[in-house]
């Protein structure tokens, strides 16, 4: 099972809107970077038929070295979770897609 990078999605808009790979390669950055700038300012980043990005904040909790059993603060972080759409979903698992999603 191969890893879907950077170059393979470049060359995959290549390959289907017609750009030069430098225009494919400079699409594909700057979708990603205001994809970055909006996750980092806190918005979420919904793409239809395929899901949500959304950074949660963490509180602070507390925490267990498991070697050692003594307790440790876990401080409070920000987090990025996806949420795959249904439509996204059905597709992971070979069923049709739901005509409402």
């Amino acid at each position: 099972m191969n890893t879907v990078t950077r170059a393979h999605l470049a060359e995959a808009v290549y390959a289907s809107v017609g750009l030069s790979r430098n225009e494919s390669a400079a699409l594909l950055e700057t979708v990603l970077e205001r994809m970055s700038a909006a996750l980092e300012a806190g918005e979420p980043v919904k793409i239809s038929a395929f899901g949500t990005f959304l950074v949660r904040q963490k509180g602070q909790r507390v925490g267990r070295n498991p070697k050692t059993g003594i307790e440790v603060p876990i401080l409070p972080r920000k987090v990025l979770s996806f949420r795959p759409s249904q439509v996204l979903k059905a597709r992971i698992n070979n069923e049709p897609a739901d005509a409402e999603a």
